[in-house]
């Protein structure tokens, strides 16, 4: 990393927006996470980059030839800009971080342009951030995989021998990835009830989240060539917050021999704001003892995970009260995401700019750090309590889930806003 891209990152930083200095921001001048929004004056979705309670239009500064970035910032994914390369990302976030530092008048006082490039946030509507070729889901929480394997199977034997010598992961359905806000539908689907010789055909009862990060590919491969562990975070843009959502009853049902189908495939909603892995690079930390060692391809050197705080609220229809359901940390993650990449790649699968990759089901070890209803109430045996009265074992229709994430730098966080999706009913 060379000076001038360190330099980005200085705890001391500080942006003639004030509203990026305030210690709660999850958008201060050292995050400067992407997106596509558009907003009434110009509904063309477009890049931009959350700086504070605002949106520098991209396009607008690349217009004004403050930025360069080949026209791809006028584009309503972010696809094509990621395709530009890192060197490309690097280059952007230098000249935005200086433009916004306090002290740089050019951005500041130049009243016309300030009009045109900056935008409220409140007033901003958010997309997709980018076309997303594939998606693929893992598995790679210890305490996670533990506690589901103590519920279904012999606790002693929680684990199956494979999940400590690789990455376990499923291809999702990249179609039904949505951007935070989009309503979420529950799905009907097959149920097997206990005492019934046949499934039913029936709205989900067992609906749940799975608190997630996902990475956002940002350099493919080619058909048969494997990208190594050791380069797998070249390949990464950057990073997300990730719900899946899951239907319980239709996943008991389905999954065996072929693992989730339908229990899956309904929605699975991301934030809008990719912070990339630069913006990332002071909170990384060491990944938690793996035994036995890894083979050979999926060993790496230094420290892959990253300190994020995670947490997850759930508010009822017409509550004025939120309840936290859960906090935990992506540090706890088995797995690192570049062992991930490799081993999915390992046996020549290709990527694509903008594939998604799950991180899986982020829980801790303690009763409140778990990442689903499914833990948290131990298959709805264990209901939780609400804020304002009432309990849940599994999700309601107008329950609203929101995730939210960050990492605590000294007087400022860099975090990626919020992941939320609202339960409506299931069509009859």
């Amino acid at each position: 990393m060379n000076n001038a891209l360190k330099a980005t990152l200085a705890p001391t930083l500080r942006s003639w927006i004030e509203s990026a200095n305030a210690l709660a921001s999850d958008f201060p001048i050292q995050n400067l996470p992407f997106g596509i929004f558009s907003d009434a004056v110009n509904p063309q979705p477009r890049a931009g980059v959350a700086i504070g309670e605002w949106i520098v239009d991209l396009a607008a500064l690349e217009r004004a030839g403050l930025l360069d970035a080949h026209g791809t910032f006028d584009k309503p994914r972010l696809n094509d800009f990621i395709a530009l390369g890192r060197e490309t990302w690097r280059d952007v976030r230098i000249a935005l971080s200086a433009l916004l530092a306090q002290g740089n008048a050019t951005l500041r006082d130049d009243a016309a342009l300030r009009q045109r490039a900056l935008v409220p946030r409140n007033g901003a509507t958010m997309h997709l951030p980018v076309e997303i070729p594939g998606y693929t889901d893992f598995y790679s929480s210890k305490e996670h995989a533990t506690n589901v394997g103590s519920m279904f199977r012999d606790p002693k034997n929680a684990l199956l021998p494979n999940w400590s010598e690789l990455p376990v992961g499923y291809n999702g359905r990249a179609s039904s990835v949505v951007v935070s806000g989009t309503p979420v539908r529950r799905p009907n689907g097959q149920i097997k009830l206990p005492n019934e010789d046949r499934p039913i055909f029936s709205a989900c009862r067992k609906l749940d989240i799975e608190l997630e990060t996902g990475f956002i590919v940002g350099r493919g491969n080619a058909l048969g060539e494997p990208i190594a562990c050791e380069d797998a975070e070249q390949h990464i843009f950057g990073m997300v917050l990730l719900n899946d959502w899951s239907a319980r009853d239709i996943q008991q049902w389905e999954y065996v021999p072929l693992g989730p189908f339908n229990s899956k495939g309904f929605a699975t909603t991301i934030s809008p704001w990719i912070v990339t892995l630069d913006a990332l690079e002071p909170f990384r930390t060491a990944t938690p003892a793996q035994e036995p060692k890894p083979l050979a391809y999926l060993r790496h050197e230094g420290d892959h995970a990253f300190d994020i705080e995670l947490e997850v609220t759930l508010r009822p229809e017409g509550a004025r009260a939120a309840t936290t359901i859960s906090r935990t940390n992506f540090k706890l993650m088995y797995w690192s995401m570049a062992q991930q990449l490799a081993h999915h790649t390992v046996g020549g699968c290709n990527t694509r700019v903008g594939d998604l990759m799950g991180s899986g089901t982020i829980s801790g070890p303690t009763p409140d750090s778990c990442g689903s209803l499914l833990e948290s109430t131990w298959n709805g045996q264990r209901p939780m309590k609400l804020e304002e009265g009432g309990e849940r074992a599994f999700l309601q229709d107008g329950d609203e889930i929101v995730l939210r994430g960050w990492c605590q730098g000294e007087g400022y966080r860099v975090g990626f806003g919020e992941c939320a999706g609202q339960v409506v009913a299931a069509r009859g």
